[in-house]
């Protein structure tokens, strides 16, 4: 009897243990239903999001082979500083050349305009020269007029009418010769004059060779663009690389830290621009970071796919879409610090 009474008390015991245990239960169920009721009620939320900052690659512009890497996986670097050093020995020797070469066509100028002065003068010596030959002209004309009128009246012979005929010819035909000369000389002129532009035209050409030399052998130093941490080193020293290869990768500290979060079509409604959010990394589950939205995706992420889904074929299951939402980090540049590109995150955004 006093068995059955102690297994009594101890059913008892048990059941009222077993009660309270559930009571507390149904309370913390009911306390976070309604937290999380409320919480859906006043906020937007979602775990899709990552980290992401401006990763550009470092190209190289000239090819050739690589004689000195300047930076370590992982380094911090600052704008200008020197990451890569290609051999420039064959591009300097085109420069060199196109100097050479410049200097030339530059040479080339006073020779020309020498010859232009040189031209002028012989222009004016046939312009002289035209001169005494059109005077000797107008005298074997006058005198061929004279004895012309002597051979009339019988008073000189045809001889001397012949003779002063082939002397009148001889000055027509020198005073042409001048005016030829003299037309020739001028044609000179006019062709150096021509010339000087070509000449001209060539040394700007040159110049643009010299300049494009110039420019491929500033390219063989590769320097940072901005303040950033190189990433993985993948190139070695004595590698042939082509001009457009890849040679590295650089985050861009100076552009900031910014958060893509993927929300649900259904959620964006609640959402514009210049709204806080609350930022929470996986890798940091203790620390919360602030930011606001800063744009909202004009389309669906799919339809930025490089085979967007078409749903005009015919198999067609609705699948709820999901909005990328650009969001700025606005903590300090230490806080966010440990943030690295690709973290997951969940977002938070307040209902307005």
């Amino acid at each position: 009897m006093s068995t059955s009474n102690q297994y009594t008390q101890t059913d008892k015991l048990i059941t009222r243990i077993t009660a309270w245990v559930a009571g507390i239960i149904l309370i913390g169920l009911v306390i976070w239903g309604g937290i999380s009721l409320y919480n859906l009620y006043l906020y937007e939320e979602t775990n899709d999001a990552q980290v992401q900052e401006y990763i550009n690659p470092v190209i190289s512009r000239v090819a050739g082979y690589i004689r000195e890497i300047r930076y370590e996986e992982n380094q911090d670097v600052k704008k200008g500083d020197t990451l890569i050093i290609i051999d420039n020995s064959e591009y300097t020797i085109q420069q060199q050349e196109a100097e050479a070469a410049l200097a030339n066509a530059r040479a080339q100028v006073p020779v020309l305009s020498s010859n232009v002065e040189t031209s002028t003068k012989t222009s004016q010596i046939s312009q002289s020269q035209i001169a005494a030959a059109k005077a000797k002209l107008v005298n074997k004309q006058q005198e061929y007029d004279r004895y012309k009128k002597l051979y009339d009246v019988e008073s000189a012979t045809r001889q001397q009418l012949d003779n002063v005929q082939a002397a009148l010819d001889v000055a027509k035909s020198d005073y042409q010769s001048a005016q030829v000369s003299y037309q020739a000389s001028l044609s000179k002129i006019t062709d150096a004059r021509a010339q000087n532009a070509v000449l001209q035209a060539e040394i700007k050409r040159r110049e643009a060779v010299v300049g494009r030399n110039k420019l491929n052998v500033d390219y063989t130093i590769i320097t940072a663009p901005y303040n950033g941490k190189m990433g993985r080193r993948t190139i070695q020293q004595g590698q042939a690389i082509q001009a457009g290869q890849t040679l590295a990768f650089i985050v861009d500290k100076d552009a900031g830290k910014w958060v893509i979060a993927n929300f649900k079509e259904t959620q964006v409604r609640h959402m514009k621009v210049g709204d806080d959010a609350e930022i929470e990394a996986d890798a940091y589950p203790d620390q919360q970071f602030k930011g606001h939205i800063v744009s909202l995706s004009p389309a669906t992420g799919s339809s930025f796919s490089l085979l967007p889904p078409d749903n005009s074929t015919g198999n067609f299951v609705k699948i709820v879409q999901r909005i990328p939402v650009r969001i700025r980090l606005t903590d300090d540049v230490n806080t966010i610090a440990p943030l690295r590109a690709g973290m997951n995150t969940s977002v938070i955004i307040r209902k307005k």
